[in-house]
């Protein structure tokens, strides 16, 4: 399992064939599998509301290709991207196209195998970054890493990634919310350094600050924390 920084992935992105520098994009940062990437077709890419709806996967066995819904309920999923990542795909789009058409092809148009896609495009691309030995599902790895560094929780994760259940996510990326529980602690440092003392011979009934005022919504302690 491999993690990529957002600079290794803008490097990635430049070094691959210009076709598919967006499929680097939504791969990082939407984390949608290979075949989920060879599966979008057009019309799924909403570009008003910043969202790709995954409902078809390809996947070649024995180099047969086969065209069909994800295998789980939970794959099948509406995924919201960032802006930067919604330009390149209206620039990609902006060539005229059938709506039913995939999304991202192979160089010679039909449906992406992947691999022959591994062969000819990710590997020379993966060696021009500096990135030898990238697997195209680090991208999908990288992406839940990148999620979880914003500040997205287990449930967040779980739906944006397609998972069976929070459990099966934190088994798999459980390591990364300890990283994110130690940046949290930094900043409440932060925060703390950040509190003037009171002048000697006061006392403060309540903390000043941005935080909610005794009897608000968040001052009851029964409150699920999500």
């Amino acid at each position: 399992m491999r993690f990529l920084t957002p600079a290794e992935v803008a490097t990635l992105a430049d070094a691959i064939q210009p076709r598919y520098r967006p499929l680097v994009l939504v791969g990082a940062y939407g984390g949608l599998r290979i075949g989920e990437l060879a599966g979008l077709r057009r019309r799924r890419v909403d570009l008003l509301r910043g969202m790709i709806q995954v409902a078809e996967i390809v996947v070649e066995v024995r180099g047969v290709l086969h065209i069909g819904p994800p295998k789980t309920r939970a794959s099948r999923r509406r995924v919201g991207l960032p802006r930067f990542v919604v330009e390149e795909l209206a620039a990609h789009l902006a060539r005229p196209g059938d709506p039913e058409a995939f999304l991202f092809t192979a160089p010679q148009g039909g449906p992406l195998r992947v691999h022959g896609f591994r062969a000819r495009v990710w590997r020379p691309a993966t060696r021009a970054a500096g990135l030898d030995g990238l697997r195209i599902h680090d991208l999908r790895h990288t992406a839940v890493a990148l999620w979880i560094a914003a500040g997205a929780n287990p449930k967040e994760v779980t739906a944006r990634a397609g998972h069976a259940s929070v459990s099966f996510t934190l088994d798999r990326y459980g390591h990364l919310y300890l990283e994110a529980d130690t940046a949290l602690r930094d900043r409440l440092d932060a925060l703390y350094g950040t509190a003037q003392p009171a002048p000697e011979g006061t006392v403060s009934g309540c903390l000043e600050g941005p935080g909610v005022a005794p009897g608000g919504p968040g001052d009851d302690e029964s409150a699920v924390d999500v």
